[in-house]
């Protein structure tokens, strides 16, 4: 067992199992306390590895994150972290009950690591004797099980130790006084932190042991230590009912082992109010036999020389009172008070509490995440699946922010169909086969595949669209709109097809005009694009209205037809290029199916035929 002191400013501690807060919160205490390093030197993270981003003071630091996703066995990954950060020779130990012993055993067997810090309760009992015969042997310290940790004033702390900083501003525990501090409970030592700062200079060390049955370390270890160390001047030990643990100190008094005053109290006297026995929180705080009542440890406690009050109530009192005739002994001077750095308010906590206002950097209008559930439009996620909803309408609210009556977004649907996929052999889907071939991943094939859509593959929806209205809204006839495109040099988009001729139409645009002849309220621009079509096929046989200039004009015969868009809205909507979007949304289903055909087929790298090559020179 260590003899002095167990921190100091420089020390540094590798924390096993990622916790935001309780890191966080000792970065917090470090740039309150002036450290100019951060006391977490690394963290050990099964799982995930790389570096954590968290502040110091108003600096983000990155703390490095020690795992693998190959060497997931806790001794392992606990040797390279120490062997990276041989500096480090605390470690506290977030892991479960079940692991917690593994993983502290691992620590303690490091000849870096001196501390053990283990917060969970519950350790299999077994397994803490035996972590503590090694600690023992090896001259280490384990704090806990079932424990908050420790702290060192204006030095170093473990994890949750001493609470918010508001707590530990209020406590002193930014500057060191003179009182050690030793308690089984966690929670309690909050209390007494706030007690003696008010009553004396504050806490030079405050250990809590742990409420499990078997304390790594025991009241009188700490009670030792701090007898060795000259800054402390008075010790307060808070123990409690069950167990024989405040006995070794006991003895240590009587020996006469400790030289410093020792005001002490047992929690639990009112166990004997009840008529059987009672357990008070922690493993250890039974009301079992006589011995271990907080009544005959107190006695004991008073008996061997302690300062012991008569009740809880009268403890602060008998802290003040010994505070005050070492100070009149001239043992304790006076410390000088500093004023501590303000720490920097997080961000999110400053904001929802209304100190600050931040701006954004990104503007959503169609979906909000911030509630019980996703909302699609102002429309929760749950609401869409009950309604019944489709693809359609889920289309309607994301891109035009408004639930579309159901025969425009049936026919949304529709088009999404017969758009998914037109074969193998176009420029998109042949792409995609060769990129699957080579070994790609699903996101390179389609992305592959998707970068040809433009003006010659899909982009013609959006300029079909364009031109049609143009021409429309200027009441053009075809045969100026087609002769006027003519001398710009630019080709009709919506008109022509490789394969179909004017006696053989494409059964998709017939589909599409039949659905919209019967459904929608108005199909002028589609009746224009027809007129159009006559004029073109009068110039050849297969200038015919392709699918593309079929959804185009359809389209603006959906937002023009269902009333719910501003002629400033359609002319936005043809603008930015929403008719495209429904063609990459479409024909992604098919790239998606080219990828996974290639896939299954295993198929193996393609090259092109050398035949199908006219090499010239």
């Amino acid at each position: 067992m260590a003899t002095g002191q167990l921190f100091s400013k420089q020390t540094q501690a590798l924390f096993y199992n990622y916790k935001q807060l309780p890191i966080q919160r000792m970065l917090d205490f470090d740039f309150l306390c002036g450290r100019e390093t951060p006391s977490v030197a690394g963290i050990i993270n099964p799982g995930s590895e790389g570096f954590q981003k968290l502040f110091f003071g108003q600096e983000e630091i990155a703390i490095p994150v020690h795992s693998t996703q190959v060497l997931m066995i806790p001794n392992v990954l606990i040797e390279a972290a120490c062997s990276a950060h041989p500096t480090a020779d605390v470690f506290i130990n977030f892991a479960s009950f079940r692991s917690a012993a593994a993983s502290s055993m691992s620590a303690l067997r490091q000849p870096t690591i001196r501390v053990v810090a283990i917060i969970a309760e519950g350790v299999p009992e077994l397994d803490t004797k035996q972590l503590i015969a090694f600690a023992r042997a090896n001259n280490k310290v384990v704090i806990g099980p079932a424990t908050v940790g420790g702290i060192q004033a204006g030095a170093f702390k473990i994890g949750d130790t001493a609470g918010t900083i508001d707590n530990i501003i209020q406590c002193k525990l930014y500057r060191a006084g003179s009182v050690g501090f030793v308690s089984k409970s966690g929670g309690m030592s909050n209390e007494l932190y706030n007690t003696i700062a008010r009553v004396t200079d504050g806490i030079y060390e405050g250990i809590a042991i742990g409420g499990d049955v078997f304390p790594g370390s025991t009241l009188s270890d700490h009670v030792l230590r701090f007898n060795n160390i000259p800054q402390v001047k008075m010790m307060v030990v808070l123990g409690e009912l069950g167990g024989k643990d405040e006995y070794s100190l006991v003895d240590a008094l009587k020996e006469g082992k400790v030289h410093k005053p020792v005001v002490a109290w047992v929690s639990g006297t009112c166990a004997r109010l009840f008529k059987s026995e009672v357990q008070f929180g922690h493993a250890g705080a039974k009301s079992g036999g006589e011995l271990e009542s907080a009544q005959a440890k107190n006695q004991a406690l008073k008996d061997a020389g302690a300062v012991v009050p008569t009740s809880y109530e009268s403890l602060e009192g008998a802290i003040k009172e010994t505070f005050q005739k070492l100070v009149e002994g001239g043992k304790i001077s006076a410390i000088k008070e500093i004023t501590p750095p303000q720490i920097p308010e997080d961000l999110n906590f400053a904001i929802k509490s209304g100190k600050v206002r931040a701006p954004t950097h990104i503007i959503s209008t169609i979906s909000d995440d911030r509630g019980e559930e996703p909302c699609y439009a102002g429309i929760p996620m749950s609401t869409i699946v009950e309604k019944g909803y489709g693809v359609g309408d889920v289309i309607s609210l994301l891109w035009f922010k408004r639930s579309l009556p159901r025969y425009c977004t049936h026919f949304i649907e529709i088009c999404i169909m017969l758009c998914a996929d037109h074969g193998p052999c176009v420029s998109g889907a042949h792409n995609t086969i060769v990129t699957a071939r080579a070994g790609k991943d699903l996101v390179s094939s389609l992305v592959s595949g998707l970068l040809t859509i433009g003006p010659r593959f899909g982009g013609a929806i959006d300029d079909a669209a364009r031109y049609f209205k143009e021409a429309y809204d200027k009441n053009l006839t075809p045969y100026e709109f087609v002769e006027g495109m003519k001398k710009r040099g630019i080709r009709v988009p919506g008109i022509g097809h490789r394969i179909k001729r004017g006696d053989n139409r494409d059964k998709r645009v017939e589909l599409l005009q039949e659905y919209a002849r019967t459904h929608f309220p108005s199909v002028k621009y589609m009746e224009y694009a027809v007129e159009v079509e006559k004029y073109t096929l009068t110039k050849a046989n297969n200038l015919v209205l392709n699918v593309d200039g079929a959804i185009g004009s359809l389209f603006l015969d959906l937002l023009a037809g269902s009333g719910m868009f501003s002629k400033p809205e359609i002319d936005d909507i043809v603008e930015i290029g929403y008719l495209n979007g429904l063609f990459v949304l479409a024909r992604s289903i098919g790239l998606i199916g080219h990828t996974f055909d290639q896939k299954r087929l295993k198929q193996p790298l393609y090259r092109h035929p050398w035949e199908d090559v006219l090499y010239t020179k």
